[in-house]
């Protein structure tokens, strides 16, 4: 039997050879007929489809990346429905209304698929089960450009926060980029500091949402004492100019163009993928640059990456209930979680992304340009490891350090809170880093956070975490 047989007949799918042609409606916000790449991958997968069981058209309904959420919401409120659904953030109205499958027992029919699926993506479907993302986590990770590693004293990477103050202190006077002047920033990031806080949390004891305080009661992070250690360190870096005096303003692209032009020595990616993009994009300026990604330094309470919420995906993939081709987009997915899809998804295309010889497969230059469109699985490996050192560290710290955190879901009554306690955050923090604050206000932040409705928030976790 072929082996999308297999695929198909695993999924209770079997059909007739002579079936019609069904067509899936695809949106999602990397996928545009304007792209000729994603025409061409769609095109394939169509044929490798058609070899295998059956004929299975897929439709890409066009969204403009530019806003994509709106837009998206917009058309499924006005009734056009696709069948497999690309969320760039929460589906809970659709949700609420009762349009979205439960994904689990779909995946538990499939041969492929419910092998593919990482740590992180099974906890997410136990707690909200109509968003899949299958992809490696996403943890925010320092990279550095390896020369300026070096020149900064360092064989490897910093191991503790004393040692990476060296190192943002060594790139600030080490006029690395050679403009003269001793001005870069050891670190930048984008528009909070969620990039900090992405590898420094853990070494202040920030190891979770909801923290306990001396006497055992619930407190959330933001106003906990370890926030405020963490703060003052940043204030540190803050003024000594090791942090970007810009970050507030700083969005992606500044920060990568920063990056490349070396304004910056340090930055923080979210996925592999990143990894992969910065150093094709170092190399265009500078060729001979390398990335290496960091490890997370070791402080007073330790090490390690900050909590995952697992509460729900915060992206991917919904299937619309409304659908009368279910069991075609499982056949789909089921399809690229297998190893020929997986080529596809993570090899790109062959004589671009990579060439064989004989027996032999090399990548191309072009292989860091390219990213998986809609899986990629935890249990595949590539025939030719082209991923860089740098992108491999990336996924094995992501996989080393991960620490489920116990976030959960709030009522949609608590929509205001969360936004107003939040917009505090935000605003406090930056003007504690900045020092437009004396953390001698700390208790009147502190009591802002919580008449914002933190009191009735941290009154509802701990109903719900005890």
């Amino acid at each position: 039997m072929k082996l999308f047989t297999a695929i198909a007949c695993g999924l209770l799918l079997c059909q007739a050879a002579w079936a019609e042609p069904v067509t899936i409606r695809i949106v999602e916000k990397d996928l545009l007929t304007t792209n000729r790449e994603d025409v061409a991958h769609i095109q394939r997968i169509e044929q490798a489809l058609a070899r295998q069981v059956d004929d299975i058209h897929i439709e890409i309904v066009n969204l403009s990346s530019s806003g994509y959420s709106d837009v998206l919401n917009v058309m499924l409120l006005s009734g056009t429905i696709p069948d497999l659904i690309y969320f760039n953030g929460s589906d809970q109205k659709m949700v609420e209304q009762g349009i979205l499958e439960d994904w689990r027992p779909w995946i538990a029919q499939t041969r492929y698929l419910k092998e593919a699926l990482w740590p992180h993506n099974r906890l997410r479907l136990q707690n909200h089960p109509t968003l899949l993302y299958v992809f490696p986590l996403r943890a925010r990770q320092p990279v550095i450009r390896e020369d300026w590693l070096q020149k900064s004293g360092f064989s490897a990477s910093p191991k503790t926060l004393t040692e990476y103050v060296t190192l943002f202190n060594a790139i600030h006077a080490g006029d690395y980029n050679g403009d003269g002047k001793t001005d870069s920033w050891g670190i930048t990031s984008e528009k909070d500091l969620r990039d900090l806080d992405g590898f420094m949390n853990p070494a202040f004891g920030i190891h979770a949402t909801w923290l306990k305080d001396d006497q055992g009661k619930l407190i959330n992070a933001q106003i906990s004492p370890q926030e405020r250690s963490k703060l003052e360190f940043y204030h540190s870096l803050y003024q000594k100019g090791l942090l970007s005096s810009q970050y507030i303003t700083t969005n992606w692209e500044l920060k990568e163009d920063e990056f490349y032009t070396g304004k910056v020595g340090v930055v923080s990616v979210s996925s592999p993928g990143n990894v992969g993009v910065y150093q094709e994009k170092m190399r265009q300026i500078h060729p001979d640059a390398t990335l290496t990604l960091l490890d997370p330094p070791e402080g007073p309470a330790g090490k390690g990456l900050a909590a995952t919420d697992v509460s729900m995906e915060t992206r991917g993939f919904a299937m619309s209930s409304l659908s009368k081709h279910k069991k075609e987009v499982m056949i789909l997915l089921d399809f690229l979680a297998s190893p020929e899809g997986q080529m596809m998804e993570q090899m790109g295309f062959e004589n671009t992304h990579y060439v064989r010889k004989g027996n032999t497969i090399n990548v191309t230059p072009k292989i860091n340009a390219w990213y998986p469109r809609f899986i990629q699985a935890a249990n595949w490996k590539p025939p030719v490891e082209w991923r860089t050192p740098a992108m491999l560290r990336y996924i094995d710290n992501s996989q080393r350090y991960f620490t489920a955190d116990n976030a959960f879901i709030f009522p949609a009554s608590f929509a205001a809170a969360i936004d107003s306690t939040s917009s505090i955050y935000n605003q406090w923090a930056y003007q504690f880093v900045s020092g437009k604050a004396s953390f001698d206000q700390w208790d009147q932040y502190v009591s802002a956070w919580k008449a914002a409705g933190g009191n009735a928030m941290t009154e509802y976790a701990e109903e719900k975490l005890k």
